[in-house]
């Protein structure tokens, strides 16, 4: 009794034997028109695509030139970096398109028959793409409604992503940290998210607090305060500078300095400050509390 897998077998082997006599038995002769038939057709398709080929090569150089014209445009007309991006990157996907279908028609397809395949596939498309036509809304909406551009810092509240903007493109939008690293966010979610564009305007206020002693002299702690404001060399004169108590901690008296300064100038003299303020309080003997436990034990007679 034979088994399936060895039934299987034989039928193969019956099927191989009855191909091998018919090539045996074939004509020399009608084999070689055979190949003869077929080869004016093989010979047209090598053709169709050598020259496909060339006429990729010859588009994407159009493509490219095509592009160059539309930057030198766009920078005449006095477009923003973001927008010269994402119309570069829009040109470039729908020329390539123009460029497959070009291709598609030399080879005989009908662009017609595609256009009609894509669309009767359109909502299957559109579930799988539903991804990228959101980035690409967001991208059109960016541009649209300028919440940020190119050279902006920017800090996406979400996920607190944040970075300089280097580029707004088809789908994506791409910031670079301070310290050289490169983010990557889909159009999308910046445009459906709060976000906060640190360096749209061109002043900002520097604000710092620093805790002194409830011995300390608050007369003296403001001169000394006020003085260093003064005296900063990046400060706005047409901005107010402010010297305050800001709050009366558990431990020290907390006081508030504040002064404009032009966006670019702004980590520069936070920080230049905070090292002035320290060495100006050191100096004139006003201590900056920190915190600390006291602990104090009472001896009891012991019974």
């Amino acid at each position: 009794m034979l088994l399936n897998g060895e039934t299987d077998l034989l039928s193969d082997l019956e099927t191989l034997k009855e191909v091998s006599e018919q090539v045996q038995q074939a004509d020399p002769d009608q084999v070689k028109e055979y190949f003869k038939g077929l080869l004016p057709e093989i010979l047209d398709f090598g053709v169709k695509v050598l020259l496909a080929f060339l006429i990729y090569i010859i588009g994407v150089r159009i493509i490219k030139f095509l592009r160059k014209l539309l930057r030198r445009f766009l920078d005449r007309s006095g477009a923003e970096e973001g927008v010269k991006q994402f119309l570069d990157s829009l040109a470039k996907a729908l020329l390539y398109f123009c460029l497959v279908m070009l291709i598609c028609g030399w080879f005989g397809i009908s662009t017609a028959s595609v256009v009609a395949l894509l669309g009767s596939a359109g909502l299957a498309i559109g579930l799988a793409l539903q991804g990228c036509l959101s980035n690409f809304a967001g991208g059109v909406l960016i541009l649209v409604i300028k919440p940020f551009k190119v050279g902006d810092y920017i800090i996406e509240d979400d996920h607190k992503n944040e970075g300089t903007v280097t580029e707004i493109e088809l789908f994506y939008t791409r910031l670079t940290t301070p310290d050289n690293q490169v983010i990557i966010i889909p159009n999308g979610i910046l445009a459906n998210c709060s976000l906060t564009n640190v360096t749209r305007q061109e002043k900002r206020r520097v604000e710092i607090s620093v805790g002194v002693s409830y011995e300390a002299d608050i007369r003296q702690v403001k001169k000394i305060l006020t003085g260093l404001l003064e005296k900063e060399p990046e400060h706005l004169p047409e901005e107010e500078l402010l010297v305050f108590v800001k709050e009366l901690a558990d431990s020290s008296v907390i006081m508030g300095c504040r002064l404009w300064v032009k966006t670019e100038h702004y980590w520069t003299v936070k920080w230049r400050l905070t090292e002035e303020i320290k060495r100006a309080l050191d100096e004139n003997g006003i201590e900056i509390p920190y915190q600390q436990l006291e602990v104090s034990i009472k001896s009891g007679s012991m019974h």
